[in-house]
């Protein structure tokens, strides 16, 4: 059964319609699927059954369906936001699957039902990562053995040659899994082995010969290991597309996520690639007096681009990554912290990401005694009297020096897409945060698809560009994504708070601009928490945004938080949608917790004023029975 019935998902489509919304898209990470009652492994992913279901529960409301990173994540942290950016993730495998004929049953009921009845969250609404990650080992190996011993040629022929064609980054993930085990660890800077630590990147002709012989050595000793770790992904990768196909046949189309970070198996294989001892972070803010260090390695500019403008090593590597992400996700890419492929802040290794500590912007720094050979800047171009970190340093920049800035986007990203067939348009750049002048110029210039979240809306800047009547057209536009809390748990603190005022204040005026009773609605909104929460919900409608997305706890009502940011543990990273979620829906939309769509859609209509509402009054009608 699907979300709505059919009279009143033609009026939620034709309200989007004329409220000029092209996209309107489900955020849920592939671990927070829910699973069919005795299905449950303890980790969710988008190729079960339960996820078909899903899918088709909201078919026709929502046409795009935002995933998060699908990469292999490392044993001790589930963060899906340092996994790698090749290989995807076994436990996106629906291990159901391969107990049915489709699969030649090559994993035994008998062990698929120990991991369900095992499952120490069964029910609870959360994933049970270490759970997950030894029993998936367990069951992918006995399907492995059983795929050897038994599939048909069919199977095989296919297996052999997903190995040929995906040979340039499988070779090298699966030879890192053979390495790991060798060396008793999965984190290659504490390999017991030096020479392991480095076999990709020789240094001299002979190395290169010492480490081919030590290659071919690990290859044999560890063949079993090395196409085990293949047949994995020539798994994922086979259930991912027919996951793709049934969502394109209920209209859905998948978003992918681009993490900014490098998995240790990523930093290990392209490690000649990366800048020798400098990370990528965040400077010193509101939320962080010494910055963000987040240990991630930074491409290499002199590896990226060749003189003459063609790609380097690094781009080639990345534009294969981009281009691998698009031909997989007709929907498009989502960038994490577009800002990293444009302007990033980079920090000495063991520094903290501050100036007196030697940080600063790679390509915005002339000033700088190591970073000034990448500077697209001069120093005449630069106001100096605001600091480095400042999102304002650069204060004018010319049509060539943009160009220089957009280097990645241009020729890799934007180029990846238009290969696989696809636009600009398919491209979300995650821009929320700081955004220095070099960066805003970029998208501007090439009308990049930004992103505004309006509970990170300062109620005291009148021209906030995350305010409603602020927000512009060609953008992605929503109240929360998952490193932000319910838009419910956001109105309860808002809820007689002088914060909470200032914000009822500029909604009113948003979104009741021809009311006479604008103090009274200030005074409901103020007080009455479901009231605040549905026009911040309706606000994203009535905005000018072409796109939307909602993250699955706002739309369900969940009352919990997915991740948050700077802390770790069990908790980030686990929140699941209950496998009962029709009548989780149903129940919290009777409480007001849930996202009544139609109902946001008529006060959205109205928000755009009394014309406009007379214009669509048999909508309204239709909406609002």
């Amino acid at each position: 059964m699907g979300l709505l019935d059919d009279k009143k998902t033609k009026a939620v489509a034709k309200a989007l319609k004329v409220l000029g919304k092209k996209n309107l898209a489900l955020i849920m990470h592939s671990n927070s699927f829910p699973a069919l009652d005795g299905e449950d492994v303890g980790f969710g992913t988008v190729n079960s059954s339960a996820a078909k279901n899903l899918i088709e529960y909201i078919s026709g409301t929502f046409n795009m369906l935002q995933l998060g990173p699908a990469g292999k994540t490392k044993s001790c942290d589930a963060s899906p936001y340092t996994s790698t950016i090749f290989s995807g993730n076994p436990l996106s495998i629906d291990l159901k699957a391969l107990t049915t004929s489709e699969w030649s049953k090559i994993l035994s009921v008998k062990t698929f039902t120990e991991i369900v009845e095992n499952n120490p969250n069964k029910n609870k609404g959360r994933t049970a990562y270490n759970h997950a990650s030894n029993e998936f080992e367990r069951a992918l190996k006995e399907a492995y053995s059983n795929f050897v011993e038994k599939a048909p040629k069919k199977l095989t022929t296919a297996f052999e040659k997903y190995k040929k064609e995906n040979s340039s980054w499988l070779e090298n993930d699966a030879l890192y899994e053979a390495l790991s085990i060798e060396n008793g660890n999965d984190y290659w800077p504490m390999w017991k082995n030096e020479e392991d630590k480095h076999l990709l990147n020789p240094k001299s002709n002979e190395e290169r010969m010492k480490f081919g012989d030590r290659i071919k050595d690990i290859e044999k000793k560890y063949a079993k290991e090395i196409d085990f770790y293949s047949f994995c992904q020539f798994v994922i990768n086979a259930q991912n597309v027919k996951t793709r196909d049934f969502a394109k046949k209920n209209d859905i189309k998948m978003i992918a996520d681009r993490q900014v970070a490098f998995s240790d198996r990523d930093c290990w294989a392209y490690q000649s690639l990366f800048m020798d001892g400098w990370c990528l972070g965040c400077p010193p803010d509101y939320f962080s007096k010494d910055g963000q260090a987040w240990g991630f390695p930074v491409l290499d500019p002199q590896k990226m681009f060749k003189e003459d403008g063609s790609l380097g090593k690094g781009g080639q590597v990345m534009k294969a990554l981009f281009k691998k992400m698009f031909k997989e996700n007709p929907g498009g890419v989502r960038i994490d912290h577009i800002v990293g492929l444009i302007d990033p802040w980079v920090y000495k290794a063991g520094k903290k990401p501050k100036i007196e500590e030697g940080a600063g912007r790679l390509y915005s720094s002339p000033e700088h005694s190591e970073l000034s050979k990448f500077a697209i800047p001069q120093m005449s171009d630069l106001d100096t009297t605001v600091e480095a970190d400042k999102e304002k340093r650069v204060k004018k920049l010319t049509p060539k020096q943009i160009e220089k800035y957009a280097s990645i986007i241009e020729k890799i990203v934007i180029a990846a897409a238009k290969e696989e067939g696809l636009d600009k348009d398919s491209i979300v750049c995650e821009d929320l945060g700081t955004l220095t002048n070099p960066v805003a110029a970029v998208l501007k210039k090439y009308d990049m698809l930004g992103m505004k979240l309006t509970q990170f809306v300062d109620p005291e800047v009148e021209e906030h560009p995350y305010r409603c009547k602020n927000i512009t057209k060609r953008t992605w536009a929503m109240v929360g994504t998952h490193d932000n809390r319910p838009i419910s748990m956001w109105a309860d603190d808002m809820i007689n708070t002088h914060e909470g005022y200032l914000h009822a204040k500029n909604l009113v005026e948003d979104m009741y601009a021809e009311a006479d009773n604008k103090d009274d609605l200030i005074v409901r909104m103020t007080n009455d928490v479901k009231f605040l929460m549905d026009n911040k919900l309706a606000e994203i409608f009535a905005s000018k945004a072409e796109n939307i997305q909602i993250f699955f706890t706002d739309f369900f009502g969940i009352k919990d938080v997915y991740n948050t940011p700077g802390t770790s543990g069990d908790a980030n990273w686990s929140l699941r949608l209950p496998n009962d979620y029709e009548n989780l829906y149903n129940e919290n939309l009777k409480s007001g917790l849930a996202l009544d769509l139609p109902k946001i859609l008529a006060m959205a209509i109205r928000a755009r004023g009394s014309k406009f509402a007379e214009k669509n009054n048999s909508l309204l009608k239709q909406l609002e029975a």
